[in-house]
């Protein structure tokens, strides 16, 4: 268990350490580009380090354990100091907004945070999206106070249907029924447009790939599976346990005739396929599904999000060693046009692309620079 332990204050220590660069001064224009001219149009917030789940591949427990040191509320940013960044980040053309964790619903009153950010602005007056990844344990509680405040959208992380498999997964026994009800929940609240992630780890739930597919399966709720990713340290991760994703869609088409569906915004991590009817079109009605391979199929190219943490670093992928401490700004005396200036610096100098890089990275020995835990800026 030791060897696995993360020293986590270093870590964060690490991420403060990089000057964070100015970029140009003025009026943001709506287009940041970075140094492979993608641009900014996705920023995912992490609100809390906290979750209920104890879930192998993300938090495990012999890491996160009772004596894990979190931090303490002084160090998150507060509901005003996001929407302040988030303000920043979609004047400089930030059109979607995701709040994650940890688990986001751990956070108390956090329909007071997306009804401050559902108030925010594009250059072009409209609204941007506003959604939420949560793991559905609370969801049946707070799903109507969420849609109330302004959220448009819920994609809720379920990796079995399975109850006895589902608990082992979470690993602190929470039934699937409860997370099934949240969904429900979500749909009679009024959310239209809910997504269901499925983490596939060949050999533990791979035999629910065809199950889960038949159970979403025209009911409006878009069914996504990813790959078991190579992210942060504490996971384990072993490529033999990845199942690829067109071993995916080959199992599904054995049972449900697909059709490919085109990408719907640049930058979509998931490759999409609809249900197709009798006469071998996408019918609607019946949904579609999404497969998202960043082990296999790498989307590097047009990656698009940024990610800040809970007390204000803001990472540029998901399996970055370092961020930039933004939330030394805030509490800094910092102007609006100096965070401004200062997120064009840190995207403009942006160039990751680590998926794409992997193969030819050399082995990890666990000596070098570790990689962020997606615990910590979200998936």
């Amino acid at each position: 268990m030791a060897e696995r332990v993360i020293p986590l204050v270093d870590q964060r220590i690490a991420a403060l350490r990089p000057a964070v660069p100015q970029g140009p001064a003025g009026i943001p224009s709506g287009w940041l580009a970075d140094t492979l001219g993608r641009p900014l149009r996705d920023l995912r917030i992490s609100v809390t380090d906290r979750c209920n789940f104890r879930c192998a591949y993300c938090m495990p427990k012999e890491v996160f354990d009772k004596d894990y040191p979190y931090l303490p509320h002084s160090a998150l940013l507060s509901f005003e100091e996001i929407t302040r960044l988030a303000r920043s980040f979609v004047a400089h053309g930030v059109r979607k907004i995701r709040l994650t964790g940890g688990e986001p619903l751990l956070r108390k009153h956090l329909e007071n945070l997306v009804g401050m950010l559902a108030q925010l602005r594009m250059p072009d007056g409209t609204a941007p999206d506003l959604t939420l990844t949560t793991n559905g344990s609370l969801l049946a509680r707070k799903a109507q106070a969420l849609r109330d405040a302004g959220l448009n959208r819920l994609t809720v992380s379920l990796d079995s249907l399975q109850d006895a498999v589902f608990r082992h997964m979470n690993d602190v026994d929470f039934p699937v029924a409860e997370v099934l009800a949240g969904i429900d929940a979500a749909q009679a609240a009024g959310f239209a447009r809910i997504k269901v992630n499925m983490v596939v780890k060949r050999g533990t739930n791979d035999h629910e790939i065809v199950p889960m597919a038949r159970h979403f399966r025209g009911t409006g709720v878009t069914l996504r599976f990813i790959e078991y990713m190579d992210v942060g340290a504490t996971n384990g991760w072993r490529m033999d346990e990845v199942l690829p994703c067109a071993d995916v869609i080959e199992r599904l088409q054995a049972h449900l005739p697909l059709v490919p569906l085109p990408e719907q915004a640049p930058g979509e991590t998931a490759r999409r396929w609809g249900y197709a009817d009798a006469t071998g079109r996408h019918d609607p009605a019946l949904g579609e599904v999404g497969v998202i391979g960043s082990v296999t199929q790498a989307f590097c190219g047009d990656c698009n999000r940024a990610r800040l943490s809970m007390e204000g670093s803001l990472y540029l992928c998901l399996f970055a060693t370092q961020g930039w401490d933004l939330r030394s700004l805030l509490r800094g005396g910092a102007t609006d046009a100096d965070i401004a200036a200062a997120i064009a610096g840190i995207w403009n100098g942006r160039g990751d692309r680590y998926s794409e890089l992997r193969s030819s990275l050399p082995a990890d020995t666990g000596q070098g620079a570790r990689r962020v835990e997606m615990s910590y800026i979200g998936g």
